[in-house]
């Protein structure tokens, strides 16, 4: 039975996809594990000194969410993490797993037990087996698994099953980590630390279907960075790649003039921000502040910029791809006229030269930019 409930969590916590179903996959399985009525996980950060709770579940007590936003204690409240375990290992033993209960301390040898006795007698609970969770080799946090007043107490080998589910758990996060990680790099343009282009594609993708669903105003801004070939060529590609980080520093600035925008580099000198919300108008004064700064950067020689928003006159917006080319369009006809200010698609009257440029059919190959599978 155990052992299926072992498998159980393991299960569980592979089939998440984010930091929180695996922690609400965590918590859920040792609570069944252990036949509890609640339990919590919660994490170490060295940093403040405080021990913060991920998430909750089970029958929570009024005072607990799910996955609380400010639930910390202080570490010296409950030193075992830090005091006890660290003495258990110098001697040669492990991070067990130990019992305590709502009249005092039950099973193993905490020795810090008032302020959980006291947790447990305020929300109910009549007794709570705690497992440090190790990571790395590090006192990571705690797996925390409670039943209610009145329940059969916890015993040592509940203690000593926990411990095991503490381990599944460790393999669990450690899994989650890494494949966080394998987000973070896909998604990340690695010299900039912006957005790249796969996340565009995606997050755009995203915002034109809330577009077609709801209305939702979706702008684009594409910048091409002038001078880096001058710069590439005449000063080294080391310098090129500072120009690249400065003035992808400057676009995480503008962007974070719109709330909820993403700042990207597509590709070598190529970079956008993809706002959803904001009205045009916002967008493009964003953009001019963009160009400003831009022309002000001591290596390049500004940026050709280029608009296409949503709430402008631009005909159906009905896939990512269109509204892609109307920005790139306008981004072209900036660098072709040599403006030192966004252009805008779609302000120039019905013969708007950018969306008339932006429909133009035209052969695949000849494209400059395609965002793949568009259609």
């Amino acid at each position: 039975m155990r052992l299926r409930a072992v498998v159980a969590l393991a299960q569980g916590m592979a089939a998440a996809h984010t930091p929180r179903e695996s922690w609400r996959a965590a918590a859920a399985g040792t609570c069944l594990a252990l036949g509890g009525s609640f339990a919590a996980l919660s994490v170490w950060e060295r940093e403040s000194g405080r021990l913060r709770v991920l998430v909750n579940v089970g029958e929570r007590a009024p005072d607990e969410e799910e996955f609380p936003e400010g639930e910390t204690y202080p570490v010296h409240q409950f030193p075992e993490i830090t005091e006890f375990l660290h003495e258990r290992w110098a001697g040669g033993g492990g991070p067990n797993a130990w019992v305590e209960t709502a009249d005092g301390q039950a099973e193993g040898r905490a020795e810090y037990c008032h302020q959980r006795v006291a947790a447990l007698r305020r929300r109910g609970r009549g007794c709570c087996v705690v497992a440090p969770v190790v990571l790395h080799g590090r006192a990571w946090g705690e797996l925390y698994a409670a039943r209610p007043a009145g329940a059969p107490v916890f015993d040592r080998a509940d203690a000593d099953f926990a411990t095991v589910l503490a381990s599944v758990v460790a393999a669990g996060l450690a899994q989650t980590e890494r494949l966080e990680e394998a987000r973070r790099l896909a998604y990340t343009d690695a010299l900039t630390g912006l957005a790249n282009r796969r996340a565009v594609d995606a997050h755009l993708d995203a915002a034109v279907e809330r577009h077609r669903a709801h209305g939702v105003v979706v702008s684009l801004v594409v910048c091409d960075l002038n001078g880096l070939k001058r710069v590439n060529d005449t000063r080294g590609h080391a310098v090129g790649d500072r120009l690249l980080e400065r003035f992808g520093s400057v676009l995480s600035l503008c962007g974070a003039m719109l709330p909820g925008t993403l700042a990207a580099r597509l590709g070598g000198d190529e970079f956008c921000l993809l706002a959803v919300g904001p009205a045009a108008d916002e967008v493009v004064r964003v953009a001019d502040e963009l160009c400003r700064r831009a022309a002000e950067l001591e290596l390049g020689e500004g940026v050709a910029c280029g608009v296409a928003s949503t709430e402008d006159p631009l005909g159906p917006v009905r896939s990512a791809r269109r509204l892609f080319r109307l920005a790139d369009a306008a981004q072209y006809r900036a660098k072709a006229v040599r403006s030192t200010k966004p252009v805008v698609a779609g302000r120039e009257g019905p013969d708007d030269p950018v969306v008339r440029l932006a429909d133009e059919p035209q052969p695949a190959a000849s494209e400059r930019r395609r965002f793949r599978g568009r259609r």
